[in-house]
């Protein structure tokens, strides 16, 4: 019963790390630029993201721009968009895999295919968290070092957005679910490798008295 509960309390955490990841790869704002000038009024902030770049005036106008070259982005962007869109089929496959592997579900047939199921679905979890996590912490990592670069013009750096912290806590959640699937499984297996089931033998005595009354028989 407690292996039921912490899988489903798995399965939860899979669900919020699903949406957190394809809000993340969605989202805009994966960099943010505030350029206030000498009037706040006239505030400009300037969103870049994996699909579009956005600019939003504090007079409540917003508009967008699709980025349709894909040769002409650098590398951690085209990066980032592959690793995220994998992360995001990853995690819908686990989810679709662990429905039928969880043990509070009556799909998956007997014990043994469930119980494997539910392993596959915790590595498509920890494989998704994992696609999530290198785009974000490369993001990042390109964001920081152009912010401490000196020879950038203030004007063009950037702060890491609302995207890469929702990216970073989506993949955190898809990993613990996969470590809790894959460990509930494991666990339950391990258990029959150390406590094979017990075969009755009978004593020498009676098997040479069965085997003498079946000769009998046959004479």
């Amino acid at each position: 019963m407690a292996s039921a509960s912490l899988q489903f309390f798995a399965f939860i955490l899979a669900l919020f790390g699903v949406f957190g990841d394809i809000t993340a790869t969605l989202l805009p704002n994966w960099k943010v630029n505030a350029d206030v000038g000498s009037n706040i009024i006239t505030a400009i902030t300037q969103m870049q993201g994996l699909w579009m770049d956005c600019t939003w005036y504090s007079t409540g106008m917003f508009s967008c721009t699709l980025k349709y070259s894909v040769l002409s982005l650098p590398v951690y962007i085209q990066a980032a968009r592959t690793t995220m869109v994998l992360s995001c089929i990853l995690s819908a496959f686990g989810i679709c895999i662990s429905t039928v592997g969880m043990k509070c579900t009556k799909l998956g047939g007997d014990t043994d295919s469930k119980s494997h199921a539910c392993f596959a679905g915790g590595v498509c979890f920890i494989l998704a968290g994992i696609f999530a996590l290198v785009p974000t912490s490369w993001y990042t990592s390109e964001i920081i070092s152009n912010f401490l670069d000196q020879t950038i013009p203030e004007s063009s750096k950037h702060e890491p957005g609302g995207a890469v912290y929702t990216g970073f806590i989506s993949a955190a959640f898809l990993l613990i679910a996969g470590v809790i699937f894959c460990t509930s499984c494991f666990k339950k297996q391990q258990g029959a490798w150390i406590y094979p089931p017990k075969q009755h033998h009978l004593p020498s005595t009676e098997q040479d008295s069965n085997a003498g009354y079946n000769l009998k028989d046959y004479v």
